[in-house]
C-alpha cells in the first residue's frame, strides 16, 4: 500500500511539473500580473484615443500574447449609444464623464470608471498659421470658416464651454462628429482653423500648428475607462483596464500630450 502511495505521489508531482509528452514546457497564455488572459477583447473608445491606444493594445498583446484586441473608435456619444443598444464589446473608454454617464446609468458597466487622462482643446490652423489667429475672438473675424465637435461630442461640449468662458460667439461651417473629423477639415484646407483636443493637432503637427488659448484650461475633459457587464472576455477586459493605468503606458499617454489625472 506505502508503495502505491508514493507512486500516485510521484505521478503527481511529474504532472505538476507541466511538460508535455514531447519534453516542452506547457504553453500557457498569462498576463504581466499572472491572471490567464487570452482570446479576443474589444475596445470602444474616443477618437482622440486612436494613436496612443494603438500602441497600448500592441503592448498589451506583446505582454498577452494569446490575446488579440481590436479597437472600435468614433464620438463617445456614439459609443455610448451602441454600448446601451447591446453592441458586443469589453472595454470603454470615454473622453468625458457625461458620456460615460449614459452607461453606467443604463448598467451597462462593471464596477466604478477609473478616470486615466484629463485633455485640453487648442486652436487647430494651417501649417504657417496664414490667418495669424491668436485667440478665440480671431474666430468671429469675418469670412473666417471654423469647424466644431457637434455639441453632444466631448470635444464639442468643451469649446462650447471655453466660448462661453471668452464671450465669444461663432457661426461654424461645420459640426463633426468626433474630433478627428473636425481636424480633418484644417488639413485638407476646408476650414482655418477648429476647436480639436491638444493631443489631436500634436498627433498632425506635420500638417497643422496649434494655438493655444487661456479659456481651454477651464474646459479640461476627463477620460474615464471601464470594463462593460455584457463583456464577451471580462478577464483581458480587466486586465486591459489595469494594464492603461501603469506606468510605461501612462508615458505613452502623456508623451502624446495627455495629463494626469
Amino acid at each position: 500500500m506505502k508503495k502505491i502511495l508514493t507512486a500516485l505521489a510521484l505521478a503527481a508531482l511529474l504532472a505538476g511539473c507541466g511538460n508535455n509528452s514531447d519534453g516542452s514546457p506547457p504553453s500557457t497564455s498569462t498576463s504581466s500580473a499572472g491572471g490567464g488572459v487570452t482570446g479576443n477583447l474589444t475596445v470602444l473608445a474616443a477618437a482622440s484615443l486612436t494613436e496612443t491606444f494603438n500602441q497600448i493594445g500592441k503592448d498589451f498583446e506583446a505582454a498577452n500574447p494569446g490575446v488579440k484586441v481590436t479597437f472600435s473608435y468614433g464620438g463617445s456619444s456614439g459609443l455610448a449609444q451602441q454600448i446601451t443598444s447591446g453592441a458586443p464589446a469589453d472595454v470603454f473608454a470615454s473622453a468625458s464623464p457625461a458620456t460615460m454617464k449614459t452607461v453606467t446609468d443604463a448598467g451597462d458597466a462593471s464596477g466604478t470608471p477609473a478616470t486615466f487622462v484629463k485633455n485640453q482643446l487648442v486652436i487647430a490652423v494651417p501649417k504657417g498659421n496664414p490667418k495669424g489667429i491668436t485667440g478665440l475672438s480671431d474666430l468671429t473675424r469675418a469670412g473666417m470658416k471654423v469647424a466644431l465637435c457637434a455639441e453632444q461630442v466631448p470635444c464639442g461640449a468643451a469649446a462650447k464651454k471655453a466660448l462661453g468662458a471668452a464671450g465669444v460667439k461663432l457661426t461654424p461651417v461645420t459640426l463633426e462628429q468626433d474630433v478627428k473629423s473636425a481636424l480633418s477639415k484644417v488639413k485638407l484646407g476646408e476650414v482655418d482653423a477648429a476647436l480639436v483636443y491638444r493631443t489631436d493637432a500634436k498627433a498632425a503637427a506635420p500638417e497643422v500648428d496649434s494655438i493655444e488659448f487661456p479659456e481651454s484650461s477651464g474646459a479640461i475633459n476627463e477620460y474615464p475607462i471601464v470594463t462593460l457587464k455584457s463583456a464577451p472576455n471580462p478577464v483581458a477586459a480587466t486586465a486591459f483596464v489595469a494594464f492603461v493605468q501603469t506606468g510605461p503606458e501612462m508615458k505613452v499617454l502623456t508623451d502624446a500630450g495627455f495629463q494626469k489625472p
